[in-house]
């Protein structure tokens, strides 16, 4: 069969043979038997339309009512929303169902329960025989393929999903929960995919946390939200923060706790204006006539007449749980297990990252203590099926690159060295290109109180006598000084910063120095739109607290920053670590697209593309597009595309004839709509700036988001901190059955585990081999300007990623808080500015 008919993208060359070669373990577990019968695939339906968990319990509830009847006792499994898998035909190709939950009957309620309808219609059978073929290599993706895919994830999912909170591909137990700052816990789940790779099904296993809303008393999650000690501080609260209370508990589902009988929950719409005190509405009463009459009453009061209920804090709010019903705070219990899907806070993020960030032997035992409770052994679904799951983790072989030569200034100590561990310093060491810095101001935004002078004045002096230690070339020592008010007028400050030392030196000024009282987002953000979009200036922004005793080492990395900001170069690589850029005239690309958060109604996603400008692949330019929100294929690639090649051109005096494209931020699920758009706007770009003009093109997404891990099986094949070393690339036994894709793990590790990135090759002009990309891809996370590290993914597709993080700076007006409401228009597509022409060669992103 040929490689155009057994895959849409490129059919790996053969594995690498380059490194040293290891053996590491992975959070895979081998499928040692794989179901090898025909399974009936069933779409379901239920009305009224609700979410997956109640789906569950209504299919529950209909295993229960009809199990034994209708389906002969064969085990379904569900996947939540609309497919059913049963390794048995059913009795019937279509039919509905009436079906009552347990928990909507209501003891001595005249009211009826409502009653869901679940049609279940027979749509396909499924021959797993093409799944084994695919999984040899004799069989393309197609859609039978697919759906065998999908039926083992819905079989390995079903379980735990009846047994636990389920989000996505994850389960979640509140076992060993902890506190996040405010009203939410960090709980942890286990994250489960069925995985094809080579002759083999493997389940890949991994640990996730998420945030979920702190169960019981509603009250005192009121009172944690605003921060406040007790009920008593929330009574004196004033009436403006229950706005905030009302965005944050809206929707969540709670319980009362004076119908101890009954089971249902319901759901918070919004909270009523007034007190319980203050809340009047009407009741029926009969007389002792046996007439009727309504008699208006309290919240309050009704609570002590009719359940012996004196409330305690009356004077608060109610909440209102339909159209006319209303409790009072004081009854209600949120019920547990139910997600916080906001943005985290600050202390919320740096809680959840404490509780996430384990070792690699902690994450790997962690790994194993999840294998229990999904205890596959025991599992009758799997068993109904036929599917046995190893519960040993994967040995993979591995290999481990060797790192390339990098080059500084000649007149550096080791000019040329090979870095060991994935990390260097740059005692001794001059930037391989310094520039020279005529023209430049500082800004501090605060006053002389909190920042001296003279302080100001020292942390100069270490920063240009570092920085002229490193190679670049300061003329002016003493720069203009000026302070600023952080919560003034920021355009009008900078603009004044920059029309003084302009006058001072008659010369364009090449940076403004900001410092900035603290790490927050407004003013920083403020100060890169200015720079970036208004004046059109490099700005280096350094936090106040490191002017007071000025670190060498902080102002090197400072350097590095300005030098490449300036249009210089810190290292390179020669030539022969990347022989496919010196060779032949050859342009690197990195493209991501950045989306707005979720819930965001108003904000546009940001495409962003940046592109080498030599064959040494150290400086780049970028190029910035507003685009449809959520849209993942870059709409003016095109356009974005042409701008580089130009710049490209005029830096390089040649068109490149290779391009090698890495993009950011693409899911499996995206690659074919991708490639077909965003190839073809490459192909558009060439032929615009020339008709024949058709250089060879290789296409590679970088994934970071995924759930593969290594764990080192030798000491000696691990860091310092347990994780494999920098250069581990694995590209056998996990990897996809015949397309060209592997994992790199370029970097040491810092804290946790690494996480490797995965490269899939979608489309190739240049005929890569495996061990030639491999090394390069690898080569190049050595040249990373900000740091004297390894970095974990190909550094154009980091740039991109840096560059669409900045363009959001770039909206006038913006709000950066967490509570920023994002209705009001401002971050829409129309308020961003374009970065000013002045910064098109330079690296103004870093």
């Amino acid at each position: 069969m040929s490689a155009l008919q057994l895959t849409e993208f490129v059919k790996r060359p053969g594995v690498g043979k380059k490194g040293r070669a290891i053996a590491v373990k992975a959070n895979f577990f081998e499928v040692k038997k794989l179901p090898d019968t025909v399974v009936f695939h069933y779409d379901v339906t239920v009305t009224p339309d609700v979410p997956p968990p109640v789906n569950r319990k209504i299919y529950e509830q209909f295993i229960a009512t009809y199990g034994n009847k209708e389906l002969g006792g064969g085990r379904p499994v569900y996947d939540g929303r609309k497919s059913l898998f049963s390794p048995r035909d059913l009795k019937f190709d279509s039919k509905t169902f009436d079906i009552t939950l347990a928990t909507d009957v209501q003891p001595n309620s005249t009211r009826p329960a409502p009653v869901f309808k679940m049609k279940i219609k027979k749509v396909a059978t499924v021959n797993l025989e093409e799944l084994h073929r695919f999984l040899q290599g004799k069989s393309a993706l197609s859609n039978n393929v697919l759906t065998g895919i999908q039926t083992l994830d819905v079989l390995i999912r079903h379980k735990p999903a009846l047994l636990y909170s389920t989000i996505g591909r994850s389960f979640f137990t509140p076992d060993g929960k902890q506190p996040l700052a405010g009203c939410l816990d960090v709980w942890r789940g286990f994250y489960q995919s069925a995985r094809p790779t080579a002759g083999k099904m493997m389940i890949n296993v991994d640990i996730s946390a998420t945030a979920f809303f702190q169960s019981g008393s509603l009250l005192e999650m009121i009172i944690k939200i605003l921060k406040l000690r007790g009920p008593d501080d929330l009574a004196r609260a004033p009436k403006t923060v229950w706005p905030k209370v009302e965005k944050v508990i809206k929707g969540l589902r709670i319980t009362v706790k004076h119908r101890e009988r009954s089971k249902r929950s319901y759901k918070i719409f919004k909270l009523t204006p007034k007190s319980a005190k203050e809340t009047k509405f009407k009741v029926e009463t009969t007389k002792p006539d046996g007439k009727t009459t309504s008699v208006e009453t309290s919240i309050e009061a009704y609570m002590k007449q009719t359940y012996d209920i004196r409330l305690q804090y009356p004077n608060l709010p109610c909440v209102s749980i339909g159209k006319t019903a209303i409790l009072p705070l004081e009854l209600c219990s949120v019920v547990e297990g139910q997600r916080y899907q906001k943005k985290l806070d600050e202390f919320q993020t740096a809680d959840m990252i404490k509780f996430t960030c384990q070792p690699p032997h902690i994450r790997a035992n962690i790994i194993k203590d999840g294998l229990r409770i999904l205890n596959y052994d025991n599992n009758e679904f799997l068993k109904d099926f036929g599917m046995k799951i190893s519960n040993e983790m994967a040995t993979v072989k591995g290999r481990v690159l060797d790192a390339p030569t990098i080059h500084y200034h000649p007149s550096s100590k080791d000019a040329n060295f090979v870095p060991r561990d994935g990390a260097w310093n740059l005692m001794g060491k001059k930037v391989a290109q310094g520039t020279t810095l005529n023209s430049w101001g500082v800004i501090v935004f605060s006053n002389e109180n909190a920042v001296p002078m003279a302080q100001v004045k020292g942390f100069v002096r270490e920063l240009v006598n570092t920085c002229t230690d490193t190679g670049m070339n300061i003329p002016n020592k003493t720069p203009q000084i000026l302070y600023a008010n952080p919560h003034g007028d920021i355009e009008r400050s900078l603009n004044q910063l920059f029309q003084r030392v302009g006058s001072t030196v008659s010369v364009r000024p090449q940076l403004l120095v900001c410092i900035l009282p603290n790490t927050g987002v407004p003013l920083y953000a403020e100060i890169k739109r200015v720079t970036d979009t208004v004046i059109g200036v490099s700005s280096q922004c350094i936090q106040m607290k490191h002017t007071r005793e000025p670190k060498k080492q902080y102002c090197a990395n400072v350097c590095l920053k300005m030098n490449v900001k300036l249009g210089g170069m810190n290292s390179h690589l020669s030539p022969t670590a990347i022989p496919f850029l010196s060779q032949k005239p050859t342009i690197l690309l990195g493209a991501d697209v950045s989306h707005p958060g979720p819930g965001d109604q108003v904000r546009p996603s940001i495409a962003s593309l940046v592109g080498s400008m030599d064959a040494k692949a150290s400086r780049y330019a970028a190029a910035i597009r507003i685009q449809e929100a959520r849209m993942e294929s870059i709409a003016e690639l095109a356009d974005m595309t042409v701008q580089l090649l130009k710049i490209f051109y005029q830096t390089c005096g040649r068109k490149p004839e290779r391009i090698l494209f890495y993009r950011d931020g693409v899911s499996e699920g995206q690659f074919k709509e991708v490639l077909d758009n965003e190839v073809a706007a490459l192909k558009k770009a060439c032929t615009q700036l020339e008709a024949n003009y058709k250089p060879l093109i290789t296409f590679v997404v970088v994934q970071k988001r995924h759930h593969a891990r290594f764990f080192p099986m030798n000491r000696n094949d691990g860091d310092r901190g347990g994780n494999c070393k920098p250069g581990l690339v694995v590209d056998t036994d996990i990897v996809h059955p015949f397309e060209f894709d592997f994992y790199l793990q370029s970097h040491a590790g810092l804290l946790g585990t690494s996480r490797p990135a995965h490269y899939c090759v979608l489309y190739d002009d240049n005929k890569f081999q495996s061990d030639e990309l491999q090394s390069m891809t690898y080569n190049l996370c050595h040249l990373y300007a900000r740091c004297t590290r390894t970095v974990s993914m190909v550094p154009p597709a980091y740039y991109a990623h840096i560059v669409a993080a900045r363009a959001r700076f770039h909206a006038k007006g913006e709000q950066f808080s967490d509570t920023a409401s994002s209705e009001s228009g401002v971050g829409a597509a129309g308020s961003f500015s374009d970065v000013k022409t002045e910064l098109s060669k330079v690296m103004w992103f870093m």
